[in-house]
């Protein structure tokens, strides 16, 4: 494989001008409930676990059971070998810390909660038949129970009739217990720079695409991954039309502008090394998946540079496509979507 070794640092870049056609959604009525069940959890009684539980589940239901089971990893807390009761006692105990730095930085759920329900109203707009989640749950799990959705974004899920945001996992990148041993281990800093409050909205939306279309592109060629990967941030840029593509992309500034400068030389690069066909799942990871930079581009890259390029290409289409709905994009063939595109950059 030829390596084209790119300087991503000193770039000048100008920016392509925003879609400036972005309908009123403001009429839009989306009612979100933000439940703090941290809050209640950590006020277990840990000297009778089982009936904590049992007020706990009266309080929040279906998720406490997901809590307990899918995040904490938990037996029922009845079993009787105890072993979840001390583990609960355990996890409180060791997190106390956690939940203390977390009611300093998330006092205010107000200003994520807006940005939330602003994100819904443009699902709504473009889906009116999808049910959107009535709650926005927050919670505090360990630091190694994480979930990555296809677009990214680790920490956050969607559940049958919630949103969920692990606390946890966006306590701002300079968190201290980021960059402990421990910390780096589960996650480098190429991961937790992105643990930033302001990025829960984001993966909240990012996982409404997810429910909305599963991504099942996993063992098909490099570009049809791509492109694939590009319809969702083609919908997460007219779900959140006003949010930095830093945030949707989780690139740096000076990452983004460098794969926007060098877009022709990185396809090249595809082309050349006879990769856009290729299935080989070993390859292609390098180009899906998170890491801290794309070798053959050099250390100041991007990771997950097939996310660029696939954005690229369904953008290219859709301006040749644009009287198609989102639901006719997200249902067009991805090979399809590429082939028509004409995707040649320069």
């Amino acid at each position: 494989m030829n390596k084209c070794l790119l300087s991503f640092s000193l770039l000048l870049f100008f920016y392509a001008c925003k879609d400036k056609d972005v309908p009123d959604v403001s009429g839009i009525k989306v009612n979100l409930q933000v439940v703090r069940f941290e809050n209640d959890f950590f006020k277990i009684d840990t000297t009778d676990i089982q009936s904590s539980i049992i007020r706990l589940r009266q309080q929040h239901g279906n998720f406490t059971n997901d809590f307990l089971a899918n995040i904490m990893g938990l037996l029922q807390v009845s079993d009787s070998s105890g072993g979840s009761e001390k583990a609960i006692r355990q996890f409180i105990r060791d997190y106390m810390p956690v939940k203390q730095d977390v009611d300093k930085t998330f006092g205010n759920f107000n200003a994520i909660r807006d940005e939330t329900v602003k994100g819904l109203q443009f699902v709504k707009h473009y889906f009116p038949r999808y049910r959107l989640p009535p709650r926005l749950i927050t919670f505090i799990g360990p630091m190694d129970a994480y979930f990555e959705g296809s677009l990214g974004g680790y920490g956050d899920v969607i559940t049958t009739d919630a949103l969920a945001t692990g606390l946890q996992l966006h306590l701002g990148s300079n968190f201290p217990l980021y960059h402990s041993k421990m910390g780096q281990a589960l996650y480098p800093t190429y991961i937790s720079k992105r643990f930033a409050p302001e990025y829960i909205s984001v993966n909240c939306i990012k996982n409404v695409i997810d429910d909305l279309f599963p991504d099942n592109s996993a063992s098909r060629p490099l570009v049809e991954q791509m492109v694939e990967k590009g319809k969702r941030m083609y919908l997460l840029d007219k779900f959140m039309p006003f949010t930095n593509d830093t945030l949707k992309t989780g690139y740096t500034e000076i990452q983004l502008k460098g794969a926007f400068k060098n877009e022709g030389i990185i396809w090249n690069h595809f082309l050349t090394n006879s990769l856009v066909y290729n299935s080989e799942p070993g390859i292609i990871k390098g180009f899906i998946g998170d890491s801290p930079n794309t070798p053959e581009f050099g250390t100041g890259s991007p990771g997950y540079i097939g996310l660029f390029t696939g954005w690229q290409i369904v953008k290219k289409f859709m301006e040749k496509n644009s009287e198609m709905s989102l639901q006719q994009l997200m249902q067009t063939d991805a090979k399809k979507v590429f082939e028509e595109s004409k995707y040649r950059p320069r």
